[in-house]
This record gives C-alpha cells, structure tokens and sequence, in this order.
C-alpha cells in the first residue's frame, strides 16, 4: 500500500522533472506574492496552527527571488473587523521582521481576502509583463486560496508553496472541529490543477538557482 507520503514525494519528483530537467523552469520574470505575512497572527485567538516552519521557507524563497532580482509583491491585509489584531492601528498589522520588505519592494494593502480585489496588484502585473506567480502566505484556505483562485480565473500561471503557507483549526457549521493540517491539505487538494500548481519549497528554489545564473 503507498502511502500519503510516498505519492507527495512522487508528485514532487515529477514537478521538479518537469520544471527543470525538462527545461520548463519558471519563468524568469515570475512574480513571489508574500500573503499577510504579519505579527497579528501570532495571536492565541486564532488557535492551533500547521506548518510552524512557513515563515522560515518564505525567507528563503524570498532570499532567492531578491539574489535572482525577480518581481517581489508583499501583501498585507488591513482588517475592517472591530477586533481583529490585524486592523491598522494595532501592531499586529505589521510584517513579520523575517520577511519584512526592504526599500523599493511593493507593499500592498487590502481589506478582503483576496489581493487582486480593491488593489493595483493586477494592473502592475500586467504593466510589468508578469503571466506567472508564485503565492505564499497567510492563510491557505482563506486569503491564499482565494488569491489563487482569482489569479488563475484572470489566466495568470499559479504556483502556491505547500510549506511556506499555513492555516488554524476551524470549526465547521456542522459544529464539528478540523484540524489545521486537515484545511491546508484540503485547501491545496481544492487549489491543486484547476487554480494552480501545487509544489514545495526545495523543489521551487531548485528551479531558481538556474534563473539566478542567467541574470
């Protein structure tokens, strides 16, 4: 019997194979779109969360697309909600320090689920002739999927990073509860080869490392 994660790892291996041995590595003007990032989902209020090392990976993707001097987009959402950490005036707005964006990298803000609803994020991915993007972030059910989503519907080539995304446990209607690893998994499953591109993080910087030479 395979196991869970033994089809992952063949999933992953065939991705690499197709992105690099086959010279199909992403393209070199590929978009990195750091989703809510922030301080504020450090917060107890949210729960159990998956995936503790996400923001490590973001680092290094992030680290990668600025030494190959690829487009960098962070996304930072200003919550409307009476008592959401993540509203402007509270520091949880903030961008974690560890991917914190550095002098000229675009930060933009918005206060629904998705980036490219009420933002410029389209019109300067177009302006600047960018038809793939990969996404990482904060939540993946929530505002990464939902990102991807309309990413893909406007004909953009997605690619979302398994690793370096995360979510909490939810409580369903049913009144059930499920577990963070369970919605991330069901949230990539959802996303995975009718929005986007399903892929890790090594697998991801594998393809950069030939980009980064040919700057």
């Amino acid at each position: 019997m395979v196991t869970k994660k033994e089809l992952y790892k063949k999933y992953c291996e065939l991705i690499k194979y197709k992105l690099v041995n086959k010279n199909r590595s992403i393209p070199q003007n590929t978009a990195l779109i750091l989703i809510d990032v922030q301080k504020g989902f450090d917060d107890p209020k949210w729960g159990q969360r998956n995936n503790p090392q996400a923001e490590k990976n973001i680092a290094k993707l992030l680290t990668a697309w600025r030494k190959s001097n690829q487009p960098i987009f962070h996304i930072k959402h200003n919550s409307v909600e009476p008592h959401s950490p993540l509203r402007p005036e509270q520091s949880g707005n903030d961008i974690k320090d560890i991917v914190a964006p550095l002098p000229g990298e675009p930060l933009i803000t918005k206060t629904v689920n998705s980036a490219l609803i009420g933002t410029n994020l389209e019109k300067q991915l177009r302006k600047q002739k960018i038809d793939t993007v990969v996404i990482v972030g904060l939540t993946t059910d929530h505002c990464v999927s939902t990102t991807s989503r309309m990413a893909g519907n406007l004909g953009f080539t997605v690619y979302v990073v398994s690793d370096a995304t995360a979510t909490f446990d939810r409580k369903g209607y049913n009144g059930k509860q499920y577990s963070a690893k369970m919605m991330h998994e069901a949230a990539l499953v959802s996303l995975q080869n009718e929005f986007a591109t399903i892929i890790d993080t090594n697998t991801l910087l594998a393809t950069i490392a030939p980009l980064s030479k040919r700057v």
